[in-house]
């Protein structure tokens, strides 16, 4: 009988836990079914998944590179200086291919890669359908548009990286010489791997404040820390804007200055927190005041 008893109230506590798993991975499926489809639509449309995207960040006639150049051209009359550094990408980078699935391979990881990124915005929302359930009122209420701005920050980000991080990285680093006898040729999946690299990173990056949000929720950032440490964080932020644009003041601001917008847009997110928090806290005291007040 005791045991039967045993068998029971541990089904009950293995059941809940087991139908979690089982809706996590219908949610996974789902998403998993979405992503596959516009994989399969990336992979059928090749030509304009690489000549119009993948491949675009390096000619001359890439929206990045074309403005640069007029920005450059514009700088060197009206200041009658030497502006050149900022006209990246003006001369053909030819790409070569030495494996013999080399090809097929990359046409196949652009695939997953741009069906990941298109159905972005469902994976989060499925995502979001499967934690819902679990959060209380007041949270559901603070997460209000979670799967909007986390879809929003990502794309953005995406974008971010393509149009701006990619062309300077392309440009950097396929430029860059260490010696007069040695000549660069780029391999397919090296620039492949450039590209989707540093257009997902960018994606992530600018997460940052979805990040900050969640750790100032359960307290392990604060408003006070991230002040203290911007300096710190300013001087991380120019490093890498360094390392990744052409050696010029214009091109490391064009990339840390929205770097720099996202860390303050989080400073002011975990500040907003931090006040939310305080405000429920008081709240709490007085609600507990005025029922031992009733006792």
């Amino acid at each position: 009988m005791f045991k039967s008893r045993k068998k029971k109230s541990d089904a009950e506590k293995e059941m809940p836990f087991l139908s979690h798993l089982e809706e996590l991975r219908w949610h996974l499926v789902r998403a998993l079914l979405v992503s596959m489809v516009f994989m399969v639509l990336a992979f059928i449309n090749r030509d304009i998944i690489f000549n119009d995207i993948i491949l675009k960040p390096k000619t001359p006639g890439f929206f990045t590179n074309y403005y640069l150049l007029k920005i450059s051209q514009w700088l060197s009359g009206f200041f009658n200086t030497n502006a050149e550094a900022l006209a990246i990408n003006q001369y053909p980078l030819d790409l070569v291919n030495i494996d013999m699935a080399g090809q097929f391979m990359a046409h196949i990881k652009i695939s997953i890669v741009a069906g990941l990124i298109v159905a972005s915005p469902y994976i989060v929302w499925e995502m979001w359908r499967f934690i819902k359930p679990a959060l209380h009122s007041n949270e559901k209420q603070t997460a209000t548009g979670a799967v909007f701005y986390i879809t929003t920050l990502f794309i953005t980000g995406v974008l971010f990286g393509y149009y701006l991080i990619s062309p300077l990285s392309i440009h950097f680093l396929s430029t860059y010489i260490v010696s007069q006898e040695v000549t660069n040729t780029i391999k397919l999946s090296s620039y492949i791997g450039t590209v989707t690299s540093v257009t997902f990173a960018s994606g992530i990056i600018f997460e940052l404040p979805v990040v900050v949000l969640f750790l100032s929720r359960i307290g392990l950032v604060t408003p006070g820390f991230m002040r203290k440490y911007r300096k710190h964080a300013y001087v991380i932020l120019l490093i890498l804007s360094a390392i990744i644009t052409p050696p010029d003041v214009f091109s490391q601001l064009l990339v840390c200055g929205p770097l720099v917008l996202l860390y303050e847009i989080s400073v002011f997110i975990s500040r907003s927190v931090e006040r939310k928090l305080k405000r429920e806290a008081n709240e709490n005291t007085k609600d507990v005041a005025k029922r031992r007040k009733k006792r």
